[in-house]
């Protein structure tokens, strides 16, 4: 009888990132991209390209993604009546139009409500479309909209955006703090979420909001698309001492991929003024019509041609990641792109680059565990604790 010889095999780098990668249940927790449902011109069902746009089925498959928060935003504007009702409107429209997409598209993609919907829809080879609500503004004061806009799909709530509402201070609001955190409504609308089973998404409230959330709900919170302000020193990012009271309190902070909420800006430049310029602008949107907003939005993106920038890299956008974990741990921590509202890196760009962000991981040892955790089972983990909790 012969010698059998068995030949040994090993995976090269690239087999074991892909295998990784595809293995692992990989979540963002935002982007902007209903912005765009809207937009005549663009298919989501279709391949697109970046810095245009960041997300679409074809790319979110590319790039390994298996669910993604589609983000109803409204920016704010002078709490009118009449600006209310407008914000709740488009709100609607928005998410009226996430499920007419994924209705048009069932075989790759459907409407997700339940954590358990990602792994189901996973399996079916889908992609898995939640839907969370960036800016409480549409609630305007009435609290039954919350239960109203959960029973509509939305399962977080961003409580505010870039300037104050009626629920509580906001992080970047140039007047300063107009509640001193959450308002009394706030704090219904915190206690309404917690019974309906509805994260509370922290991200652009200010510390002292956040504090108020932490001490009052009952479930664990989550930052949909924030980053560590101990690397890049915008208020719209969160304090260490925020991070490790979010970590004590069971949540998760999603490091966002937009350029100034990774890296500090290069003040001196043409570009870096010209953003100034065009923000103060944005500054006075309460006086601005629709159409207005829209030019002042076409001209930002022509930046881009005009003033192109140097954007920050994966590898430092794995510095938040690894700066978290040297505080908490890597339980804490996940990815929310922001893509189609700001976010993308140089070697990152849109939604298909994903994998790129498993491969510096694995460069700097993290292992196939962890790396699940950051891309999806941490964020999970939250999103199953405040559906348990609810009343």
């Amino acid at each position: 009888m012969g010698v059998v010889f068995t030949q040994c095999t090993s995976e090269t780098p690239e087999e074991k990132l892909n295998r990784i990668h595809e293995g692992a249940i990989t979540v963002d927790t935002h982007c902007d991209t209903p912005m765009a449902l809207l937009n005549g011109d663009f298919d989501v069902a279709e391949r697109n390209e970046s810095p245009g746009s960041r997300v679409d089925f074809p790319r979110m498959k590319d790039g390994g993604l298996d669910a993604i928060f589609f983000a109803a935003f409204t920016g704010q504007k002078e709490r009118t009546p009449e600006n209310t009702q407008a914000a709740y409107e488009m709100a609607n429209k928005m998410i009226e139009k996430t499920y007419e997409v994924c209705e048009q598209n069932s075989d790759v993609a459907e409407v997700a409500t339940e954590p358990g919907d990602v792994i189901r829809l996973e399996k079916e080879g889908k992609r898995a479309i939640f839907i969370g609500m960036e800016n409480g503004f549409p609630l305007g004061s009435e609290l039954g909209r919350v239960e109203e806009f959960y029973n509509k799909g939305v399962r977080y709530v961003t409580l505010c955006h870039s300037s104050n509402n009626d629920i509580c201070d906001s992080s970047t609001d140039k007047k300063g703090p107009e509640h001193d955190g959450l308002s009394d409504f706030g704090k219904q609308v915190v206690k309404e979420m917690n019974r309906l089973g509805m994260m509370i998404d922290v991200s652009h409230i200010s510390d002292k909001s956040f504090y108020d959330v932490i001490e009052l709900s009952k479930a664990p919170v989550i930052a949909s698309h924030s980053s560590v302000r101990a690397i890049a020193h915008h208020n719209r990012n969160m304090t260490d001492h925020m991070i490790k009271t979010l970590a004590e309190h069971n949540g998760v902070i999603q490091i966002c991929l937009l350029d100034d909420y990774i890296k500090d800006p290069d003040t001196t430049t043409v570009r870096y003024q010209k953003q100034k310029e065009l923000r103060e602008k944005f500054t006075q949107r309460d006086n601005l019509s629709d159409d207005e907003i829209a030019a002042l939005r076409k001209e930002w993106r022509s930046l881009d041609e005009k003033y192109p920038k140097a954007l920050p890299t994966v590898a430092d956008c794995v510095d938040h990641i690894d700066h978290v974990v040297d505080l908490v741990g890597v339980d804490y921590v996940g990815i929310g792109s922001d893509f189609d509202g700001g976010g993308g890196l140089e070697d990152c760009a849109d939604v298909s680059q994903f994998p790129n962000i498993t491969a510096e991981m694995l460069k700097r040892g993290y292992t196939e565990e962890e790396i699940n955790k950051v891309w999806g089972g941490n964020f999970l983990r939250v999103f199953n604790a405040v559906s348990e909790l609810a009343e």
